[in-house]
């Protein structure tokens, strides 16, 4: 009896033994790698996990809810796993593959750079955080894929991919009735589409969409995400540190309320569509534009806003007004105020290396205010602008300036006070070319300086029923523009 208690005993110890061997075995494997070091130039987000594990032991689904734009084509998510990807010390490191409904997406370990620029299923696995792009670099939470991983080197599992289904088309409203000449038509919050914004398709925000208000920072990113038809409504003062972007995403409509303030936030449209942004006072936007319209966003409409800086501080301290940049289209601003910043309004921003700004850039800018700014009102490369009715007064340096073969088109601006208000003459940058300076008033103004031939351009669109007379600009855009609307 005692030996076959010993017996037992042994095997006892001798299992004990072996489990834990395993355990361990599985635990350093695990671990492997896990220096957790990250790239400095990326932040990661706290609280739950954004990748969760799918049917099989090896193949993981990726959660694409806490998915955000990292600049270009790259989308990122931050995810607490154990096991941590590359780093500056170990930039191969990581043994994720990546796959979009079943399909491989390469190259891994790529730099970010290139995915932001590049795309084209481009990824890395960088410390614990994912940063990748689609195949054809739509955005990955609204192209319908199912994007899935593997940390073992091994292939995409058994789980069925998801069908792709098309993004949501927006309906085209009614064209709308055109604006009596010399007052803007305001129907509650609403006033006429006019412009680049209604070319090759319209612009209809979140039309037909839910309806909600919001009050603070948290509420406002909450109401932009996802690109299902919404319009919200801003109201009071929403501030944020002047380093905190909102990502707006398609088929937004954000509304003002009277008096509504957004402050220290820049809006950022990264590869977004059917944006209306209308009726709210945006001040002091630290490191980028108020409004970052960028990496081939089309049909965004800005009307009735109020954008303001000082100009206590550096010449490059605050950034932009509005930025209109890298292949983005069909744009229009319209009866928006301008003012106290040094340099106002960018469209393209970079000449070598932006070539592919060629063909697009198409913006319109009718019956905008500008006062007291430095320069750029706007300033442009490549791209093809529409300015009409626009009142400039008592500006420092040019008001408009075409470079890199952009053409802007004028009719009937009337400019009060400026230094310069048109030039192609611009930091020995590549001239552009304007067309319709003769149908502008200069009153107290210095000398134009266009060094190109005048051109014959006109837009693709007809705006003679709301073009006023230049004479009435000044009375007109003062009375109709800013944030003014009630509702």
């Amino acid at each position: 009896m005692k030996r076959t208690t010993k017996i037992f005993g042994k095997v006892a110890v001798i299992s004990m033994f072996l489990t834990a061997i395993i355990f361990l075995g599985s635990c350093k494997k695990s671990n492997d790698g896990s220096g957790n070091i990250q790239d400095s130039t990326l932040s990661t987000t706290s609280g739950a996990s954004s990748i969760s594990a799918a049917a099989t032991a090896t193949n993981f689904a990726v959660d694409l809810t806490g998915l955000r734009s990292d600049g270009g084509y790259a989308y990122k998510i931050s995810y607490p796993l154990t096991q941590s990807g590359d780093s500056n010390t170990a930039p191969s490191a990581s043994t994720m593959r990546l796959f979009e409904n079943g399909v491989e997406l390469k190259p891994p370990h790529s730099v970010h750079q290139d995915i932001r620029d590049s795309g084209k299923g481009r990824f890395s696995h960088w410390g614990t955080t994912l940063i990748f792009s689609a195949s054809d670099n739509t955005n990955p939470a609204t192209n319908g894929r199912k994007y899935t991983f593997t940390m073992d080197g091994s292939a995409a599992g058994s789980t069925a991919p998801t069908t792709p289904t098309a993004p949501t088309t927006p309906t085209a409203p009614t064209t709308p009735s055109a604006p009596t000449a010399g007052s803007p038509t305001k129907t509650g919050i609403t006033t006429a589409l006019m412009g680049y914004a209604m070319v090759s398709g319209t612009t209809t925000g979140g039309t037909g969409g839910t309806v909600v208000t919001v009050t603070n920072l948290s509420e406002l990113k909450s109401a932009v995400a996802g690109d299902s038809p919404k319009i919200i409504y801003v109201s009071g003062t929403i501030s944020g540190s002047g380093d905190d972007p909102v990502y707006v995403s398609s088929n937004k409509s954000l509304i003002g309320k009277p008096g509504a303030t957004i402050t220290g936030i820049s809006l950022y449209m990264f590869t977004v569509n059917n944006i209306i942004v209308q009726n709210i006072t945006f001040k002091n936007y630290v490191t980028d534009a108020a409004l970052m319209i960028k990496f081939s966003t089309t049909h965004v409409w800005v009307d009735h806003c109020d954008f303001s800086t000082d100009r206590n501080h550096g010449w490059a301290y605050w950034g932009k007004d509005i930025a209109i940049t890298r292949a983005s289209d069909y744009v229009t601003v319209s009866w928006s105020k301008f003012h106290d910043t040094n340099l106002s309004f960018l469209i393209s921003g970079g000449i070598a290396g932006h070539e592919s700004d060629i063909g697009h850039l198409h913006v319109t800018l009718h019956h905008n205010f500008w006062y007291n700014v430095g320069e750029r009102e706007p300033d442009m490369n490549y791209g093809s602008v529409h300015v009409f009715n626009n009142y400039h007064l008592n500006n420092a340096g040019y008001s408009l300036g075409a470079r890199a073969n952009g053409t802007v088109r004028t009719d009937n601006e009337y400019f009060q006070g400026c230094a310069k208000p048109i030039s192609t003459n611009l930091a020995g940058d590549p001239p552009g070319f304007f067309s319709g300076v003769s149908t502008n008033i200069y009153s107290g103004c210095g000398s134009n300086d266009i060094t190109t031939s005048l051109s014959s351009w006109v837009p693709a669109y007809s705006y003679s029923s709301v073009l006023d007379a230049a004479a009435n600009v000044p009375t007109v855009v003062q009375k109709g523009s800013g944030a003014i609307l009630s509702n």
